[in-house]
């Protein structure tokens, strides 16, 4: 597995721009961090930003931030 395979990606529908914007919590905590006109294109953005930022953090020498976010899981009762 990659370094940046770690960390979750998502990409969601923002209303009050009329675009999809991308996420990655563990790397750009601040919020989204690229956008597209269509799902796949800000997924690609992310994808590529989040292998950049893990690229330089591992060429400076620092350490990566624990990939800590995860999605939510539906609870099912018994």
């Amino acid at each position: 597995m990659k370094a940046q395979d770690q960390y979750l990606r998502f990409v969601r529908w923002e209303e009050a721009d009329q675009l999809y914007v991308g996420y990655c919590p563990d790397l750009f905590p601040w919020g989204g961090v690229c956008h597209g006109s269509t799902e796949q294109e800000a997924y690609r953005e992310l994808c590529a930003l989040v292998s950049e930022e893990v690229e330089q953090l591992q060429r400076q020498g620092k350490e990566l931030p624990p990939p800590t976010t995860r999605p939510m899981r539906e609870v099912v009762p018994d």
